[in-house]
């Protein structure tokens, strides 16, 4: 069945779109793994087909179909396992206090997840916070009395303008939304006339993607693909002043800090890249993707050829994306992580099963694959740690 697809960017409406890539077949849930090798292999898969607009630089899926991703209490995303990453949780979060004077204040998170941010930002400026999300999984340690923080399972909505918020955060989520101009429009609508609300979003850098070939980034889930520009155009024609656009998480992210704008449109201090910035990028994108996944699939043969065992280390989309991109599934057959949520799961598309960094004393490889470059020495230290002194390469 042929798949429609769509120029008309959905971030500002322009109709200047041109074709990137098209990556058939890919699983529509990378963050949703499998209790068995044979539901995995079953996995849906869809189409991404990668387009640029001229207009804003955005880049999006011009062939999503909503209808695929269906979330459950199974998503599982969470990255505050790693210290690495809990480390720079733990730095946003004193900045924002510091720099927002958060303390004894409120805090909503919209699309919280487990709710490890908002905990975070709670406890370290004794802070009280609501996380609105739908998938939201209870703990009983919620429901703890003396807890800083409560849950409420629906989308952040003008029916909650009630709730008390000096800041409004909202982190990875902007970039799983078909319609991001609607989301965004209706979050203004829901602040109203609290101008001193403080608002921070953060989402996938783009450029990394298109600048730096990080191109395991790019899943099904992710209909949308953010720069700095159509990131602020957003921002401002929905009613908020942006004050600052910053790449962070060693240039993997936006972060986006804003405020709601007394007019109907906001501006913008933030200054940065334009959309013609990013076109050389965009335009040789689509070259450097075949030569790197060809590059990649070149290397699991030589491991093979050479009799070497690998591992991929890192259960998230990333790894989900380069198993199922480089067909690597008879010469890696076990995925590591740290997640204990994620333990006995398996890979949709290639029925790797999830396995803790443990088994790697009884089974140790030749080669451990790192999807992310800023956890190379964190798993390097861990790897040693239980003797494994497999060679460690970043894809």
């Amino acid at each position: 069945m042929a798949v429609e697809r769509s120029l008309l960017c959905p971030a500002c409406s322009a109709t200047q779109g041109r074709m990137l890539v098209e990556l058939p077949s890919i699983p529509v849930l990378c963050n949703q793994l499998l209790p068995s090798r044979a539901e995995a292999l079953r996995a849906p898969t869809g189409t991404m087909a990668l387009a640029f607009c001229n207009g804003c630089g955005h880049v999006y899926n011009a062939a999503f179909d909503p209808a695929l991703t269906v979330y459950s209490q199974a998503y599982e995303n969470s990255l505050h396992f790693s210290p690495s990453f809990q480390r720079y949780a733990e730095e946003l979060a004193d900045r924002l206090i510091a720099d927002y004077g958060l303390h004894g204040k409120d805090v909503i998170d919209l699309g919280c997840g487990k709710g490890d941010f908002l905990k975070l930002i709670c406890a370290r400026g004794g802070n009280r916070g609501t996380g609105f999300d739908p998938s939201y999984v209870p703990d009983p340690a919620d429901n703890d009395p003396g807890s800083r923080v409560r849950f409420v399972r629906e989308f952040y909505s003008e029916r909650h303008t009630a709730y008390p918020v000096d800041l409004i955060s909202c982190r990875h989520v902007l970039e799983h939304i078909p319609q991001p101009r609607t989301m965004v429009e209706g979050l203004r609508r829901s602040v109203g006339n609290r101008h001193t609300t403080a608002i921070y979003f953060e989402v996938p850098n783009v450029l990394y993607t298109l600048r730096d070939m990080g191109i395991w980034d790019l899943i099904y889930e992710h209909c949308a693909y953010f720069s700095a520009p159509s990131l602020t155009r957003l921002f401002t024609s929905a009613g908020f002043d942006v004050h600052a656009v910053a790449e962070t998480f060693g240039g993997q992210y936006l972060g986006l800090e804003a405020r709601p704008a007394a007019g109907d449109r906001g501006t913008s201090l933030a200054g940065g890249a334009e959309p013609a910035d990013i076109l050389p990028f965009a335009e040789q994108f689509a070259a450097r993707y075949r030569e790197k996944v060809a590059e990649w699939k070149q290397r699991v043969a030589d491991l093979r050829r050479q009799g070497k065992q690998a591992v991929v280390w890192g259960g998230g989309s990333k790894g989900v994306t380069f198993l199922n991109t480089v067909n690597a599934g008879d010469q890696m057959e076990v995925m590591v992580d740290i997640n204990p949520r994620k333990k006995g799961l398996f890979v949709p598309g290639t029925g790797q099963q999830i396995v803790g960094p443990d088994h790697l004393q009884t089974a140790p490889p030749d080669v451990i694959v790192v999807m992310n470059p800023l956890y190379r020495e964190e798993i390097r230290t861990q790897a040693l740690a239980l003797g494994v002194k497999a060679e460690i390469v970043v894809a």
